[in-house]
């Protein structure tokens, strides 16, 4: 089901008048282009890239940022990862900022309604913001990560550029068809469908929900065990292990407890996922630039979702968020 355009549900309420959860439609679309002609060129210092280090769809956009080596080009401002019913805020608590290092603001609302003084709907991260024009280019993570790809690449070093990379980059022309398959089937019951489990609120919405989740990892472990290879589609990080990597690296430390999605775990029933995130995580190599371990942050991961299902106390464990490369 595609998301939906618009939603006046309050802020903490997740599921709709079915029990299902849906995700809402991100509104502003616009892209950031290398022609220097475009509506939004790619400059340095221009633009600003709003995040909370709990929400993984942030998450893609942070860990993109940080793998093109785009840090001191995009600027970064960090939220509380704990939402509220006026939305997102800053707090200076779990990473997050005094306030709005731009505008001075306190609530993420105030710079949606700076973009669109009429605007209706959820305040949502990443969002990607205009210095120049002061309006939200994008507030669509699976958009904001393939603009981050090479639309900066011109103002990068020749090593971090798209052209360089042995394997084509993030989305080679050659796996297009493939990656988008695959994202595809995996948005759907996996990176949404912990969400559906979560914020299910009868057993039918979650049953619904949770078998397609595990059928999904399923055959994502059958996929790397037929391949043999290091990432999802070869010897080189793809968009595909971007956005599952943001999903998995919060599965066993928040999901399993928080969202009810304990049929299985990682560490303990997916050796090849398993191994795979890892890889991602520990190895700091050219593929990896440490930006898979720097971009994750435990602690707001986990205590997000608590206030997200409206719990008032965070799970001791797991003892390890992720195991040791050798072990397993």
């Amino acid at each position: 089901m595609a998301p939906r355009a618009e939603s006046d549900r309050p802020i903490l309420k997740h599921a709709d008048e079915d029990s299902d959860f849906h995700r809402v439609a991100s509104k502003f679309r616009d892209w950031i282009s290398s022609d220097p002609s475009a509506s939004f060129p790619a400059e340095k210092d221009r633009y600003v890239l709003y995040i909370n280090y709990g929400c993984p769809w942030a998450h893609r956009a942070n860990l993109v940022r940080s793998l093109k080596g785009l840090e001191d080009i995009i600027q970064l401002v960090v939220m509380d990862c704990e939402l509220t019913e006026e939305g997102w805020l800053y707090t200076a608590k779990n990473g997050s900022m005094e306030k709005d290092p731009l505008y001075g603001f306190t609530k993420h609302s105030q710079l949606y309604f700076k973009a669109d003084p009429e605007y209706r709907g959820r305040y949502t991260v990443p969002t990607l913001w205009d210095k120049k024009k002061e309006t939200i280019v994008n507030n669509e993570s699976s958009e904001i990560i393939r603009m981050f790809y090479s639309a900066f690449d011109d103002l990068l070093p020749e090593n971090l550029r798209e052209t360089s990379k042995p394997g084509g980059g993030y989305y080679p022309k050659t796996l297009q068809k493939d990656i988008d398959e695959m994202n595809e089937w995996v948005y759907d019951s996996v990176n949404n469908g912990v969400y559906k489990c979560g914020f299910a609120t009868n057993q039918k919405a979650y049953d619904n929900a949770v078998v397609p989740l595990f059928d999904s990892l399923d055959r994502l472990e059958k996929h790397l065990a037929e391949r043999g290879d290091t990432y999802l589609w070869g010897e080189h990080i793809t968009d595909s292990d971007i956005r599952l990597y943001t999903t998995l690296i919060r599965f066993d430390m928040a999901y399993v407890t928080i969202f009810k999605c304990n049929y299985k775990q990682i560490r303990y029933d997916y050796p090849h996922l398993h191994k795979w995130l890892r890889r991602l995580y520990w190895e700091a190599n050219e593929k990896t630039r440490g930006a898979f371990k720097e971009t994750t942050h435990f602690g707001p991961i986990k205590k997000g979702y608590v206030m997200a299902v409206k719990q008032k106390i965070v799970p001791y464990g797991p003892k390890n968020p992720i195991l040791p490369l050798d072990e397993l």
